[in-house]
């Protein structure tokens, strides 16, 4: 019998949740639910350091407003628990672990004080200076050890690793990962203050919480043989490893924890929708069989295959992004729609002016909902415009023939009561019949007059529609004393 797949999305509650997080959620959640497993929250906080006030808030609302919706956690116990590690840790569970690697000879006592360890020579790995330890406490007596401890010397527990040799870690998309054993440094396992570090908590809690799969930054490689080494040394078996490849910028540069595009809340605050944010991020590095690329989060399930994940860096493409959420927004029922924009309609316009006719004519035309308000200001007031912008080359008008345009349909909608955009045109294109001219040669004199802008939301017919008589034909008026002033 297969065992059922369990993942989990273990996040340190350090402020808001970064793209790259967001993804590690959303792949072990698709893992999980491919497979009908159960994916689970666990929350790391044992680095009271970075510890950020109402993080972990921001967790929950998070995984709720995406979907990811965890089976287990701190808010529901599906008899794994306790699911935050600070609690775990009162347990005794990390300690009782520590203590059976160093009855294995695999661990030790380390009772160095910082001075010798700022003497320690140091190694350059990844462009970091880190001091290479030189297992000096491995050799203390098992009577000087006793000793240490009964005085109360503060101590780590440190991992045994050995100085020949190789380590061999499996990844799913990265294959076999071999490591000579001289580069293993004898990570912390236990600090001085009791706690236990990031990697040996983790190897613990997935252990100990039956995980099948973990997913996370393929920045972790480097650490995994040390993760091989723990599940050997114990005699678990290690669950299914996922590196995903790094999320970086246009510049191909990592993606960077400022700025507001970086966080799921920065982007919704930019006015991205939910559904749209996740499925971009799933295609972050991720690949279906054919090249679409929207999807729901119930077809992304069934969809999603992790050995499908890529290698290279992802890039977080912001136009991509953009045409995607503006996909979201055509596809929307025109009622959200309208309930979602009429906060930036508000914002634009202060008059007594029909909003569901102006939803209409941005719905299909906005990529994000701020886009809205340089959209439609010009219904607010006329902007200050240039009267080149009645030269359009492909309508063939100019300075000269609009100005007599505007002044033969200014009478005509002068005597016009019925101001609905079916009647308007009905007017205009006889007008456009009886002149023998083109469309665009009368309309795109008076959408400019209307508008004072190079593009609208929609034509000069339901411009005036929106605008109603008044509004329109002083306007128009305005056109015409510009135009004649030239």
């Amino acid at each position: 019998m297969t065992m059922k797949i369990r993942t989990r999305y273990a996040p340190s509650p350090t402020g808001r949740m970064h793209v790259g997080n967001l993804r590690s959620a959303l792949y072990e959640f698709l893992i999980a639910k491919h497979e009908g497993g159960d994916f689970m929250l666990r929350i790391e906080d044992t680095d009271q350091e970075r510890y950020v006030e109402g993080a972990t808030e921001i967790i929950y609302r998070t995984l709720e407003k995406t979907g990811l919706i965890h089976d287990e956690g701190p808010d529901k116990d599906g008899g794994y628990g306790p699911y935050v590690q600070s609690e775990r840790i009162k347990t005794g569970i990390y300690m009782k672990y520590a203590e059976e690697l160093i009855e294995k000879g695999e661990a030790y006592y380390c009772f160095c004080d910082k001075e010798r360890l700022a003497s320690l020579k140091t190694e350059v790995v990844e462009g970091k200076e880190i001091s290479i330890y030189d297992k000096h406490c491995l050799s203390l007596s098992r009577e000087e050890v006793e000793a240490n401890l009964a005085a109360g010397k503060p101590f780590v527990i440190r991992q045994n690793n050995p100085a020949e040799g190789s380590t061999t870690f499996h990844d799913e998309l990265y294959g076999d990962i071999t490591v000579e054993n001289a580069e293993l440094d004898d990570m912390i396992l236990i600090k001085s203050d009791g706690f236990p570090t990031y990697n040996f908590a983790n190897v613990v809690d997935d252990h100990t919480m039956n995980i099948t799969h973990v997913v996370r930054g393929n920045e972790y490689l480097s650490s995994s043989p040390k993760y091989a080494r723990l599940y050997d040394a114990f005699g678990w078996e290690a669950p299914k490893y996922v590196h995903l490849p790094l999320v970086t910028d246009e510049n191909h540069k990592k993606l960077a924890k400022r700025g507001g595009s970086e966080s799921f809340e920065g982007l919704l605050e930019q006015g991205f929708l939910t559904e749209a944010i996740v499925n971009f991020i799933a295609l972050l590095g991720w690949s279906p069989e054919d090249n679409r690329e929207i999807f729901s989060l119930d077809e992304l399930i069934k969809e999603f295959d992790y050995h499908r994940i890529s290698k290279s860096p992802a890039v977080f493409d912001m136009v991509k992004l953009r045409w995607m959420n503006g996909e979201y927004i055509k596809a929307m029922d025109f009622d959200t729609f309208c309930e979602m924009a009429e906060p930036f309609l508000k914002k634009a316009l202060t008059k007594e002016l029909d909003l569901r006719k102006i939803a209409a004519m941005v719905k299909t035309r906005i990529e994000v909902f701020p886009d809205i308000v340089e959209m439609v200001d010009f219904f607010e007031a006329l902007p200050a415009y240039d009267i080149s912008m009645y030269t359009h080359k492909k309508m063939k008008t100019n300075a000269a023939s609009s100005l007599e345009v505007l002044q033969e349909v200014l009478p005509l909608l002068e005597a016009q009561e019925d101001y609905s955009n079916d009647a308007l045109y009905e007017t205009l294109t006889k007008y456009v019949a009886e002149k023998g001219c083109k469309n665009g040669y009368v309309m795109w004199p008076i959408r400019t007059a209307v508008s004072g802008k190079q593009t609208t939301p929609a034509g000069a017919t339901e411009i005036m529609e929106v605008l109603g008589k008044e509004a329109s034909l002083e306007r128009i008026r305005r056109g015409i004393e510009m135009l004649r002033e030239g």
